[in-house]
């Protein structure tokens, strides 16, 4: 008898669910490394830049749907994560990745994970910058936050310097899978596309992950000394 899935979604739906809200999560990750890459053209482009989204009257409903997106996207994986255990309790002695056409790999192997520990890194990115402490400063002739200086003080410290280096490779291991899974769970396998989706999910991991990782090293070393 087949196992009762704890979604009340079907398979299909969840995957597309899954799917479609990880696409959207990739598409944020992309702006969101654009916007922290000014963190190294300086402190009044940053601060700009950080104003001007902190002012948008649309940000508390961008924020609102993006919370939305993440938990989706988190509590369907997770289902589905759930559903395929009870399915089969007894799990793999050993993972080994399968090498030649197959996608298993470790990224594959331990998405729920890379996942989880996302989620736990963002619930301390947002406590941590968000509401940090709030620095005043003026930027063209008005009174705002000054960002710049909270992320320079907050990797001046070491530890935190690794920590976000370690959850930066996490997230680059989750989308190494996870871009050319997508396309997969919306059925868009065709033998020309399929390797064309591989190799352009391995890109994006690399350029966000590294990306991401840079910024705290940079800022470490270079922008919070400057």
């Amino acid at each position: 008898m087949a196992s009762r899935r704890l979604s009340p979604l079907s398979t299909v739906a969840s995957k597309y669910l899954i799917a479609l809200t990880g696409l959207s999560l990739v598409g944020f990750l992309v702006v969101h490394l654009i916007g922290n890459l000014m963190l190294i053209v300086g402190p009044e482009t940053f601060n700009a830049y950080s104003h001007a989204l902190i002012s948008n009257p649309l940000v508390i409903p961008a924020e609102i749907g993006l919370a939305a997106l993440f938990l989706l996207h988190m509590l369907e994986a997770s289902l589905m994560w759930f559903s395929d255990r009870k399915a089969r309790p007894v799990g793999y002695v050993d993972k080994q990745p399968a090498g030649g056409k197959s996608r298993k790999s470790v990224a594959s192997s331990y998405m729920i994970w890379t996942g989880s520990l996302t989620l736990i890194f963002l619930v301390i990115h947002v406590g941590t910058m968000k509401y940090g402490a709030w620095y005043p400063t003026f930027i063209h002739g008005e009174e705002g936050r000054d960002l710049y200086r909270l992320v320079a003080q907050v990797f001046q410290n070491p530890v935190w310097v690794g920590y976000y280096a370690v959850c930066m490779v996490l997230v680059g291991t989750h989308l190494w899978h996870g871009f050319s899974s997508a396309f997969e769970s919306l059925g868009l396998n065709h033998p020309n596309l399929t390797p064309k989706v591989l190799k352009a999910g391995k890109a994006i991991a690399i350029i966000l992950g590294a990306g991401f990782f840079s910024i705290p090293i940079w800022m470490f070393f270079i922008g919070g000394r400057s």
